[in-house]
């Protein structure tokens, strides 16, 4: 008899980058690397455990604005455009490395890899990766759950109660028009927490949501069971899981976790930046600027600039030695805590998806290996759901989780600092305004209900995480401050536009191209007590 579980937990997030004026846009890359290194090689591995019948259970959590761009016919026409020409540097890869061994070995593993890719994604699903998700969801081995709207920060932006219940209505809304029903469970952006806002998810079904470790263990009332069971939240009956720091850190920390290991690719050695310009300008930006084809020779190694050549087989070999590791450690983990406890205990892992793949190249086959080896070699622990869980264990302790965040000293200091803090005036005052003309409009004509659709999508574009967390890590800070600064202005336009009682029918066209996302969106959601 199994003595207690494991919940396994991806979520999958990108903010929505769509630029139709720029064929070339950089920041649409960040979609189509995603793609490529870390959801069809999820998808595949996946797919793979679920043809061999491998009794396992994985949560993964599509966020709407990732689940809109992937189902945006020109961003996948641009991606197969993309994925073609990784096919074709790989081909040329093979002749380039044809006298170098260790070189050529991994050239092949790349044309292989981008070849099955493009197959995978263009025969089998004719461009729609969201199929596939859709048939691992009917499996019922995997649960997709979703996110706020946009990855809005709760905590932050939530200082009206219509800000909450927008970002979660639009995020469920979209989710059930692509998946046939609603999500059991809810990702809160960036874990944050605030208390009460469990009662707007539980105005829109939601069962469950997940909390950084400290949330449940400086809840209200002293957590029984730790972070090794669920709280419920008093007065909405929603589930608080919270994060197991162990097994966290075991996979995410490039430094003490598995990831830095010295077999493994080395991510920041990239042909597009090692080779001849000449030979590599087709395939980086136009301009001359230098990019990440995916394309890395070098493993690890060690600290220092030196780098030895990737052996793809040492590195699969390493992620079977690290998927039994880690099953050990979450074997002796859970048979202590089954000792203590008079319930079977939950280890709460969850990762941001891109680390499978895309940071850690190997992150997939260690996945593969784990999932597959938790099943037939060992007897103390399975993989389970949330769901699943609260059916067992429909009795638990009530107290109100802590306020809380994950990223640095987990109390909101990420997105709410001196390189972003400026954003939150203007965020606020067009919360205000949203709600101040959703009330005034409860019924509106053609032009005026398109207009204040497209000032709900402005607002929620303006209130993604993404921005705020870039303009602190310091990475792409000038499109995350245009980004923020466009989308405000693009709302204020309009609402000045509905004050006076004007329309500016050709701007409102091309805005409602540019930035379509939630194209069945009711700004009706705002209405105060709605």
């Amino acid at each position: 008899m199994i003595k207690g579980y494991l919940l396994l937990l991806l979520h999958a997030h990108l903010p929505f980058v769509r630029h139709p004026e720029s064929e070339h846009c950089l920041e649409e890359r960040w979609l189509y690397e995603a793609i490529t290194e870390t959801y069809i090689p999820l998808v595949q591995v996946l797919t793979r455990l679920a043809e061999d019948e491998i009794d396992f259970r994985l949560t993964i959590s599509l966020s709407p604005t990732l689940i809109t761009m992937l189902n945006d016919e020109l961003l996948m026409r641009r991606y197969k455009k993309h994925l073609e020409k990784l096919v074709e540097l790989s081909e040329k890869e093979l002749v380039r490395t044809r006298n170098m061994p260790d070189f050529n070995y991994v050239a092949q593993m790349y044309e292989r890899r981008f070849t099955n890719a493009y197959r995978f994604l263009f025969h089998r699903y004719k461009g729609r990766l969201i199929r596939a998700f859709q048939e691992l969801l009917a499996t019922g081995k995997v649960e997709l759950i979703t996110t706020c709207a946009t990855h809005g920060y709760l905590p932050l932006i939530g200082i009206q109660k219509e800000q909450v219940r927008a970002q979660v209505a639009v995020g469920i809304q979209v989710f059930r028009e692509t998946f046939g029903q609603p999500p059991r469970g809810l990702w809160l952006p960036e874990c944050g927490y605030k208390p009460g806002d469990d009662l707007v998810l539980k105005e829109y079904g939601v069962r469950y949501f997940f909390t950084d470790t400290h949330g449940i263990m400086y809840a209200s009332r002293r957590p029984r069971y730790g972070v090794y069971a669920p709280l419920y939240c008093p007065g909405s009956g929603v589930a608080a899981f919270g994060r197991d720091v162990e097994s966290s850190k075991q996979v995410w920390s490039a430094k003490e976790g598995y990831p830095g290991d010295p077999d493994y690719r080395e991510f920041y050695r990239d042909i597009g930046y090692d080779l001849d310009f000449d030979y590599i300008k087709e395939y980086v930006h136009p301009e001359g600027i230098r990019l990440d084809t995916g394309i890395k020779y070098y493993r690890i190694t060690g600290k220092g600039e030196y780098k030895e050549p990737y052996q793809p087989d040492w590195a699969r070999q390493k992620a079977a030695i690290h998927a039994g590791n880690f099953m050990f450690n979450r074997e002796r983990q859970i048979e202590y805590l089954a000792q203590i406890l008079d319930r079977k205990p939950i280890v709460v892992a969850p990762y941001d998806a891109e680390l499978f793949g895309h940071w850690w190249f190997e992150g997939p086959d260690f996945l593969n290996y784990l999932l597959r080896k938790i099943p037939h070699d060992q007897q103390v622990f399975r993989t389970t759901t949330a769901s699943d869980y609260l059916e067992e264990y429909p009795m638990n302790q009530a107290a109100v989780p802590n306020a809380c965040s994950w990223g640095h000293k987990g109390y909101n200091e990420v997105w709410l600092e001196k390189s972003n803090e400026w954003i939150y005036r203007h965020l606020h005052k067009a919360g205000e305004r949203m709600v101040e003309l959703a009330n005034r409009y409860p019924s509106s004509d053609d032009i005026i209900r398109r207009m204040l659709n497209q000032a709900a999508r402005e607002l929620l574009l303006a209130q993604s995480s993404d921005w705020a967390f870039i303009m602190k890590t310091g990475t792409m800070v000038e499109y995350a401050v245009r980004r923020t600064k466009e989308h405000v202005n693009n709302f204020t336009r309009l609402y000045y536009l509905l004050q006076e009682g004007r329309r500016d029918d050709e701007w409102l066209r091309e805005l409602e191209a540019r930035n379509n996302i939630f194209p069945n969106i009711d700004y009706r959601v705002y209405v105060s007590g709605s």
